[in-house]
């Protein structure tokens, strides 16, 4: 098959699939060659300002221990059709830095390079990544990339405010409910504290799992939400709303609440960390994730990989690049105290530089048991075009929560179908 065919092939697909409008290529007009001799090679990502700084230091340790090589990051704004550009026009980088659930869509399309030939060549062992986070760039089975890094929401929660109320940080539902509710202040009706910020309704997937249910049943095919444990979830955020209320819908829009104090417990990430520890008389502490009513602890593991187009100018060179930083246990740690993020690879994240560090050590708890969302075609757009809305309808008093799952699936499972022809 001829390279245009094949690009062809490819974008046909990927707009088949959904893909967003092709928008003018952002290609770096590099020399293939430095004055030194070094064949210029070239790294894409979304990450801008400090955290392209932190791409440009790992990549200056990986060219000083390459010198017949030089890799420059080239950071990109609205990556997905950047890189379809650059696929219709034959010109697609090295490699490229992206979040991970981007990968089965692109794989399936044939815009990926499969990537197992070459960790088997090398010795890579692809089971020394957390599984969750080398399935999201698996498809069938068949990897298509290296996961990097991971992320996953813990509990944060305000110490001061928790030693005060002589409360212990929560551990599941039921003592999130009554810590919250403790720790609420009003003043005149006014609310002047949260207990828990509870605003984010594209958490509903993890809130499921920790009440026993699951955002698709097992086929994969159609949505599963609207059920018992669904109903559950929402009963109890009504509960925390409007009969406890520990919180009230538009209190922390546009600040952040939490560390100005006025949010007591929140779910959030370690991408908090470098931010929060800055903020003066702040004192905060992390637990896992919360435990449901039957015991499930439950998270959403998000994060980035590193993939190779398919056309790639060097794919050799990208393997090269991403197996060091991904799958060397020095290198990854060295981007953790770089750009203050969990690795991937679990000998690294179970380090002591987290292991013994009492904030980090919960996310990377959370870490181990949190699942990524299902690379299924068609669930990104059931959860954006149906179930966000619709629950979001139902946290303002628009629908009952029972309306809005069923609303929610009629709609999801139309989208699934329309996905699987």
């Amino acid at each position: 098959m001829s390279t245009l065919v094949s690009r062809r092939r490819v974008l046909a697909g990927l707009a088949g699939a959904g893909a967003l409008t092709l928008g003018a290529c952002a290609a770096p007009n590099q020399p293939r060659y430095t004055a030194s001799g070094a064949r210029v090679l070239t790294m894409w990502g979304g990450w801008a300002g400090d955290q392209a700084a932190q791409i440009d230091s790992q990549l200056q340790a990986f060219n000083a221990e390459h010198p017949e090589v030089e890799f420059r990051y080239v950071p990109q704004g609205a990556l997905e059709e950047k890189l379809l550009t650059g696929i219709a026009a034959g010109n697609v980088p090295d490699v490229v830095l992206w979040d991970r659930w981007r990968t089965a869509t692109f794989a399936r399309r044939g815009a990926l390079r499969r990537i197992d030939d070459l960790a088997e060549r090398d010795g890579v062992d692809l089971g020394g990544f957390f599984p969750e986070a080398l399935r999201e760039m698996q498809v069938d089975g068949e990897a298509f990339g290296l996961p990097l890094i991971v992320d996953a929401r813990a509990i944060f929660y305000n110490k001061t405010h928790l030693e005060e109320a002589g409360l212990e940080p929560p551990s599941n539902w039921e003592e999130l409910a009554e810590a919250a509710e403790e720790l609420t202040i009003r003043e005149g009706g006014r609310l002047q504290r949260a207990g828990f910020e509870l605003q984010d309704v594209g958490l509903f997937a993890m809130w499921l799992q920790q009440a026993g249910g699951q955002m698709l049943d097992d086929s994969g095919a159609r949505t599963a939400f609207d059920s018992d444990a669904g109903r559950a979830v929402l009963d109890y955020w009504d509960d925390l709303l409007h009969t406890r209320g520990v919180y009230d819908l538009g209190f922390s829009d546009g600040i952040d609440a939490f560390a100005q104090g006025v949010v007591s417990i929140a779910y959030n990430g370690p991408w908090q960390l470098p931010t929060w520890d800055e903020v003066a008389g702040l004192e905060y502490g992390v637990v896992p994730a919360l435990a449901g009513p039957g015991g499930n602890r439950a998270s959403g593991l998000g994060g980035f990989g590193l993939i190779i187009p398919t056309d790639a100018p060097e794919p050799e060179w990208a393997w090269e690049l991403m197996k060091w930083w991904a799958a060397d246990r020095d290198n990854a740690l060295a981007f953790t105290e770089i750009s203050n993020q969990i690795p991937a690879l679990e000998e690294a994240a179970t380090a002591p530089y987290f292991t013994g560090d009492e904030r980090l050590a919960p996310i990377v708890e959370t870490v181990s048991f949190a699942k990524i969302r299902p690379p299924v075609p068609g669930y990104a757009d059931v959860e954006t075009l149906a179930l966000i809305p619709a629950l979001q309808q139902s946290m303002s008093g628009q629908l009952t929560g029972a309306e809005a799952l069923t609303q929610a699936r009629i709609q999801g499972d139309r989208i699934m179908e329309a996905n699987q022809s």
